[in-house]
């Protein structure tokens, strides 16, 4: 679903991979009104895995059309003058709602300083790899972060990485953040502002907001590899008696209760306290005895089917989640469904009918639309060029003649029957 705070802001994004499209995808979703602008064929990450299956192989990319849902898209031939001097203007089209670049794509011709040429205002958000600009992608990223060393049995020579690519979500939604920041601050001062947001800007000032960087300077300490356990308190999954894993996190004061009364080991917890001297209502001594706390906890699961061990906790209101595949979480979790009012069911040309996730964000006294699925590569050229740039048809038709805009492509799916 798609909410209408942003419903008169446009944004023109220039862009690939994860962390500048999801950007976009955020502010859409908030409904402003993004214009993706692709080369005519597609960009670097046109047809990025996983596709649909096609004996051409043109099947349509998923990951590229999961990222560009509700927005417009726009394909031109970067490569000719003709076509950057139609993004330029785009970017710096007029009104108090536009002139918003977002990209991650380091050219001088989109450069903040070729754009305030043209309109003094204009904001433009450029997502980088390093700040110096260099190159570097959120696994060369996360390398650097020491997260791989203690990442389930992770070590120095054996490092672990693991795969989702945190630094490229945290960074989206920082620069959608940023983005907005400067659009009010436009607002009150008529003041534009150049934004660059490096990847691994994000992962280390993360390092600094989480304690971790602190950890190391002050105490001269490294985090402890410890497999599934939690940090600082005492987690980890456990096995059932039919081979299932399940997760308990027992953080908090009333968490920690909850999983000792449904395991029924309150007796000895207490002799293990007074034999480690240790007091496990504070959390940390329950990291130090996270061990022997483990095997008090590992013959409850064990004598239980997942089922039965899923009822007991519900019922003690223990903190816990079930291990599961992506098709076993479609198949059984109600909270990955219609039965959750951020999904809904969409039909993407090329890809089908499918499930979809709008905004996370819950307003229910908000009217809300419903998501509009990733759009043919330059569906929307033609009606973008004559809205936002005035262009007659005719001036249109000579820039399709010319090859400089193109589009729509046509649906691989209408084009195989």
């Amino acid at each position: 679903m798609t909410y209408p705070f942003l419903g008169r802001l446009r944004v023109i994004e220039s862009s690939a991979f994860i962390a500048a499209p999801l950007a976009g995808l955020t502010l859409a979703q908030y409904g402003a009104d993004v214009i993706r602008v692709d080369m005519i064929g597609g960009g670097i990450d046109y047809a990025r895995m996983p596709r649909m299956p096609d004996p051409a192989g043109r099947g349509r990319s998923l990951y590229w059309t999961a990222l560009n849902k509700g927005k417009r898209s726009v394909a031109i031939d970067l490569r000719k003058p003709e076509g950057r001097e139609l993004i330029q203007a785009l970017a710096t089209a007029p009104g108090p709602d536009a002139g918003v670049l977002l990209t991650n794509i380091g050219t001088p011709w989109l450069s903040h300083q070729a754009l305030a040429e043209k309109r003094a205002d204009v904001i433009s958000c450029t997502i980088q790899g390093n700040g110096d600009g260099s190159t570097a992608v959120d696994y060369t990223v996360n390398c650097a972060t020491g997260y791989p060393l203690i990442t389930g049995g992770g070590s120095p020579t054996a490092p672990v990485n693991h795969v989702l690519p945190a630094w490229d979500i945290a960074c989206a939604y920082q620069a959608a953040f940023a983005v907005l920041a400067a659009v009010d601050h436009r607002r009150r001062t008529a003041q534009g502002a150049e934004l660059k947001l490096a990847l691994s800007d994000m992962a280390f000032t993360m390092l600094s907001h989480l304690g971790v960087l602190a950890e190391s300077e002050q105490l001269h300490q490294e985090r402890p590899s410890i497999g599934n356990h939690l940090y600082g308190a005492f987690g980890r999954d456990f096995m059932t008696s039919d081979g299932r894993r399940i997760m308990v996190a027992a953080i908090s004061a009333g968490q920690w209760k909850s999983l000792v009364k449904c395991c029924d080991i309150s007796a000895p917890i207490a002799q293990m306290q007074r034999d480690l001297h240790l007091n496990f209502d504070d959390e940390a001594q329950r990291f130090e005895g996270r061990d022997s706390i483990a095997e008090l906890v590992e013959p409850w699961f064990a004598q239980r089917t997942a089922e039965e061990a899923e009822a007991a906790l519900e019922a003690s209101k223990v903190c816990w989640g079930r291990y599961s595949s992506v098709q076993e979480l479609l198949a059984h979790d109600k909270r990955v469904s219609t039965a959750n009012p951020v999904f809904e069911r969409i039909n993407t040309p090329g890809i089908g009918e499918h499930l979809a996730a709008g905004a996370a964000i819950r307003a229910p006294a908000m009217d809300r639309a419903p998501t509009a699925p990733a759009p043919l590569l330059g569906t929307h050229t033609d009606e973008v060029l004559e809205q936002v740039l005035s262009l007659t048809p005719e001036a249109v038709g000579r820039l399709h003649d010319a090859g400089v805009i193109a589009g729509p492509e046509r649906d691989p799916s209408v084009a195989a029957a």
